[in-house]
């Protein structure tokens, strides 16, 4: 029996990896990959590597075996149907009788569009049989920290969510959700709605940055329209513009707020807090 992490040299799985190591021995995690050499690191530390790819079904043919407990990371091509992307790993798992199958999925109360695939893998899931738990992650700290040069360049965070408030935590804390869940009992079938233990706001986070840097930093709002534009004009695919500023129109709705508190019950700890994170980013 492995515990077998998809996408396991993307941001989040990598971090799921590393902490599977402090837990379970290396021999027995499997880690997904499509590039053997990016995972190199995990290879030397005696973690399993599969090289297989959502767009290739062939490639998961015998990949998983009964008992294991899989961790399935979204895909992140937008454009290239992540739902049946993701419906080939779990009809893979669900040949080979799976003991368990996570999903990365987003809070129930996301109503925008980058939601709907999730949403659809988790209908396909649910009807599969196969015994699931939904991890509802919310928005990570690293979708603004790992963003801070234009922001600091030209001394403003511009977003398209007025008022509204998220409850961001770190890729770290998502992953050590679900390292409880693959190393646990007792999650069968369950959803969890993830999120960080504190919400903020945008000018909030601005005025973080600011005593930070010791410099000002003011959050300037925009309509959705205009934040599309701004993106396209940086070089951003106009559809994925569209789905970024849709995520703004969400938070504004309050829709990334999650108050549930099944994060850090989960992981046993307080989530990071977005100072910390920024303190991190700000270091590197």
């Amino acid at each position: 029996m492995s515990i077998v992490v998809t996408g396991a040299t993307g941001h989040l799985g990598r971090h799921v990896v590393r902490q599977l190591l402090e837990k379970v021995p290396a021999d027995r995690i499997t880690a997904v990959v499509r590039d053997r050499d990016k995972a190199a690191d995990l290879a030397a530390r005696g973690v399993r590597l599969a090289v297989a790819d959502y767009n290739a079904p062939e490639t998961f043919d015998g990949l998983f075996a009964a008992g294991d407990r899989v961790l399935l990371v979204s895909g992140n091509e937008f454009d290239k149907g992540r739902v049946g992307q993701h419906t080939v790993v779990i009809d893979a798992a669900k040949r080979a009788g799976v003991a368990l199958l996570a999903y990365t999925s987003a809070p129930s109360s996301l109503t925008a569009a980058l939601a709907d695939d999730h949403r659809a893998t988790e209908e396909v899931l649910v009807g599969s049989g196969v015994p699931y738990v939904l991890l509802r992650n919310g928005w990570y700290h690293e979708n603004y920290t790992e963003q801070l040069a234009p922001v600091l360049e030209h001394g403003a965070v511009v977003q398209a969510a007025g008022e509204g408030r998220v409850s961001s935590a770190s890729r770290a804390d998502y992953a050590a959700a679900a390292v409880a869940v693959l190393t646990g009992e007792g999650h069968e079938n369950k959803a969890y709605e993830l999120g960080g233990d504190e919400a903020w706001s945008f000018a909030e986070y601005a005025a973080e940055l600011s005593r930070q840097t010791g410099r000002e930093i003011a959050y300037t709002p925009v309509s959705t329209e205009a934040y599309t534009g701004i993106l396209t004009g940086a070089g951003v695919p106009a559809p994925l513009a569209e789905v970024f500023a849709g995520v703004d129109a969400a938070i504004e709705e309050g829709e990334l707020v999650v108050p549930t508190g099944d994060l850090s019950r989960l992981t046993g700890r307080p989530t990071t807090p977005l100072a910390e994170a920024v303190a991190e980013a700000l270091k590197s």
